[in-house]
């Protein structure tokens, strides 16, 4: 039981690393451009970011086991679809539905861990196995990446996918157990489809103005589409009577400044992390395999660190540790932005564990953060939402600094360049945002650990209901 949950969500958590380390050979195999790049990239974390509370409650309505098995088999099913996949567009679609495979599978992976350990003191353990093992997902992405698409090719890194998916439906029948939450929420259907549009259609603008121009009709619409279908969204959201994202929450000055912060965590974190193997292949002229291992100190920072994240909030309070990893963060994308293409490793490696270091201080506390300042039966939706936050900022930091990148070489500027604008802006992003936690972010203790990784969150609501 224990382990057939942890894998599904490893598998979820690898493929959020496994799939930078091969783009350069998805660009060069496919012809695909930059733009086709953060479509590939961007096309999962949108479906994540916006259905990953709608998947909580599915697997709460509709049943844990019966959910999760669903989402392990559409994840597979997709990861096939990716790994045959002739073309950008093709492998763009297979993508999408990684995404709805994912954002079911992930929350109703943990909602069946909380649901068979209902004594505290076995639950926070197998919490930790679960949290430990989506850590070294991420950690083990770059490294079998680089490895598959030196040997094989890019699709390898999705045919990865299909004998562990295979097992998790074969073994998961049996040795799962079904369970519901009899007073689940409402499914917000119209919110959730007005949130896929809105935030759909604002990336399209951002991913597709480089290419197309920022003035023309068609990116124009794009933004003004964009503006209406997120407006239309907040009303819709104001009057449901079981809203996705209940707006009154952000009254809270805790809850909006630390979502806030998340934001910016997910836009600079997955944003810089997008072009690391490019950099390394096509500024310094490394392999792919020899790129995906030079990747690894960032990843590997966080899986050390995130763990004391926790601890640390505990001891000194949200604002002091936020503050603190943010500064880091921003500093070290700074540093990263000053990298040429004859700047020696032993110069680089040291910058990537900087930026590893600090997003790891972040994450965990700014969840935490969110849980303490809504009520405590809503702590599970808080901590979805925090999940949602983390992940639209990962969708637009994809898209923006993208489009800095493309941007400076319409220019006439030259890629390594244009990295160097993507890291500054992202670093300057993140300094901005510390000081924002700095003058705002509640200086309390929290009164409970936060949860104790800093991977993908999905909604906790089942903990109330074990």
């Amino acid at each position: 039981m224990l382990v057939v949950t942890c894998l599904g969500q490893f598998m979820v958590l690898l493929d959020n690393t496994i799939v930078g380390a091969a783009l350069p050979d998805m660009q060069h195999r496919l012809d695909a451009g930059l733009t086709g790049l953060q479509w590939i990239v961007d096309a999962y974390v949108l479906l994540v970011a916006m259905l990953l509370l709608s998947g909580g409650v599915f697997a709460d309505r509709f049943g844990r086991k019966r959910v999760y098995l669903s989402g392990v088999a559409v994840f597979t099913a997709a990861s096939v679809l990716c790994s045959v996949a002739p073309s950008v567009g093709w492998l763009v679609a297979g993508r999408v539905l990684q995404g709805v495979g994912a954002a079911a599978l992930s929350p109703a992976s943990l909602a069946l861990l909380v649901a068979a350990y209902p004594a505290p003191q076995e639950r926070v353990r197998a919490i930790g196995l679960w949290a430990g093992l989506s850590g070294i997902g991420l950690a083990a992405g770059p490294v079998a990446g680089g490895v598959l698409a030196q040997a094989f090719g890019w699709p390898a890194i999705f045919l990865v996918n299909v004998p562990i998916g295979v097992v998790l439906l074969v073994v998961g029948r049996r040795v799962l157990k079904e369970s519901r939450n009899p007073d689940a929420r409402a499914l917000d259907i119209p919110g959730t489809i007005l949130s896929v549009l809105g935030v759909g259609t604002l990336a399209y603008a951002l991913i597709e103005g480089g290419s197309r121009g920022w003035t023309s009709p068609v990116i124009l619409g794009g933004f003004a589409v964009a503006a209406v279908l997120l407006a239309v969204f907040v009303a819709v959201e104001r009057r449901h009577p079981a809203p996705m994202l209940p707006l009154g929450l952000f009254r809270r000055r805790l809850f909006t400044v630390s979502n806030s912060a998340m934001v910016v965590v997910g836009f600079a974190l997955m944003g810089s992390s997008f072009f690391f193997s490019q950099f390394f292949v096509y500024v310094q002229g490394s392999s792919i395999l020899r790129a995906g291992l030079q990747t690894l100190p960032a990843t590997l920072a966080m899986v050390v660190v995130s763990p004391f994240a926790g601890r640390l909030a505990a001891a000194y309070g949200y604002r002091s540790v936020v503050t603190g990893g943010l500064a880091l963060a921003g500093l070290g994308l700074l540093a990263l932005g000053g990298v040429h293409a004859d700047t020696g490793y032993a110069n680089v490696w040291w910058r990537l564990t900087v930026v590893g270091v600090g997003f790891a201080l972040t994450m965990s506390p700014l969840t935490g953060a969110a849980i303490q300042a809504v009520d405590p039966q809503e702590g599970g939706l808080a901590s979805g939402i925090s999940s949602t936050t983390r992940q639209i900022g990962a969708v637009l930091g994809v898209a923006v600094l993208g489009a800095v990148v493309r941007a400076r070489q319409s220019g006439g500027a030259s890629f390594e360049t244009g990295l160097d604008n993507a890291f500054a802006v992202a670093g300057a992003v993140t300094l901005a945002a510390a000081v924002c936690t700095g003058l705002w972010l509640a200086g309390s203790r929290p009164t409970s650990a936060p949860p104790p990784a800093p991977q993908q969150r999905p909604d906790l609501r089942a903990r109330r209901t074990p």
